[in-house]
C-alpha cells in the first residue's frame, strides 16, 4: 500500500516497546487514527515531536494492522498552553472528550477544526494573561461544540417533556429547568433532577453553540465563574449518561477538587 498523508492533532501519545510511541491522532479525512512512530523516544529522533497537542502532518505507511509514521512535519505546537494550569486542564479536558466521541477511522466533519479554534482560544487566554475563569468557560463552550459534532449534543431550545419553546424568563428568579439525562431539559424544578438551572444559566446554555463565547458590551466574560462551574456539572452529568465516561481533565477545573458538582 502506498504512503499517504496524514494531517491531524495528536491527542495522547504512549510508550509501545522501547524505543518507539503509540501516537493517537485525530483527522478530518479519518477520524481517530493510532499509529507507531518508530524511534520517537530515541534521543534526536527526527520523529519526536509526536507528542500531544501537536498539529502534525505525517507521511503513513502500512496496510492492515497498525500503520507506521515515515516523516512528519509540525505545523503547530500547543505547548505555551502548559504554562498555566487551567489552560492545560481546559485543552486536555478537550482532547479527551474528542477520543470519546471520535470512532477509529471513521470521520466527524468540522471536528478537528473546532478543536483547534478551541485551542487557539486557550493560547490567547495565556499571551493576553485573562482571568481563570476564561479557560473554564471555553472548556465548557468548546465541549458543547463537540458533543453536538459528535452526535451527543444537548437538546437546548425545548422541554423535553412538553416539546414547547424552551424559553427563560431571565429575571425571573423563581423560574426552574431541571436535566434529567435520559431526555433533556425540563421546565420545573423536578424530583430526581440531577441539575436544576435558573433562567439566566440556561439562557447562557443556549448560547454556547454560537462560535463565539458570550460576553458583555465591554468584552468580559457573561457569567460568574460558579455559574460556568454549575454548566460544567451538567456536562458531566450529560457526558455519564450517554457516553458512560467523562474527560478526567474536568476534574482539574472544579475549584473544589475531584469531590465537588457532578464527581462520583
Amino acid at each position: 500500500m502506498p504512503d499517504r498523508r496524514l494531517e491531524g492533532l495528536a491527542l495522547s501519545a504512549r510508550p509501545l516497546g522501547e524505543h518507539d510511541r503509540l501516537l493517537s491522532l485525530i483527522s478530518e479525512e479519518e477520524g481517530l487514527c493510532r499509529l507507531a512512530v518508530p524511534g520517537a523516544r530515541r534521543p534526536r529522533s527526527r520523529l519526536a515531536a509526536a507528542v500531544p497537542l501537536a498539529h502534525l502532518t505525517l507521511q503513513v505507511s502500512g496496510g492492515r494492522g497498525l500503520q507506521r509514521v515515515r516523516q512528519l512535519q509540525v505545523l503547530h505546537n500547543y505547548t505555551l498552553l502548559g504554562e498555566r494550569l487551567e489552560t492545560l486542564a481546559a485543552a486536555q479536558s478537550l482532547l479527551e472528550l474528542a477520543s470519546l466521541l471520535v470512532p477509529e477511522h471513521l470521520p466527524v466533519p468540522g471536528l478537528l477544526g473546532d478543536l483547534l479554534m478551541q485551542l487557539g482560544r486557550l493560547e490567547e487566554v495565556v499571551r493576553q494573561h485573562s482571568p481563570n475563569p476564561e479557560a473554564l468557560a471555553i472548556a465548557v463552550q468548546g465541549s458543547v461544540h463537540l458533543l453536538a459534532l459528535g452526535g451527543y449534543g444537548l437538546p437546548l431550545q425545548h422541554c423535553a417533556r412538553s416539546g414547547a419553546a424552551l424559553q427563560p424568563p431571565v429575571g425571573n428568579w423563581e423560574w426552574r429547568c431541571s436535566l434529567l439525562p435520559g431526555e433533556g431539559l425540563v421546565v420545573g424544578a423536578l424530583p430526581g433532577a440531577r441539575v436544576v438551572l435558573n433562567a439566566s444559566e440556561v439562557a447562557l446554555l443556549q448560547r454556547l453553540p454560537r462560535p463565539q463565547l458570550p460576553r458583555r458590551r465591554d468584552g468580559s466574560l457573561l457569567g460568574p465563574e460558579p455559574v460556568w462551574l454549575h454548566l460544567l456539572a451538567l456536562l458531566e452529568i450529560w457526558c455519564d449518561e450517554h457516553l458512560s465516561r467523562r474527560p478526567r481533565a474536568w476534574r482539574l477545573l472544579r475549584r473544589d477538587g475531584p469531590d465537588g458538582p457532578g464527581a462520583t
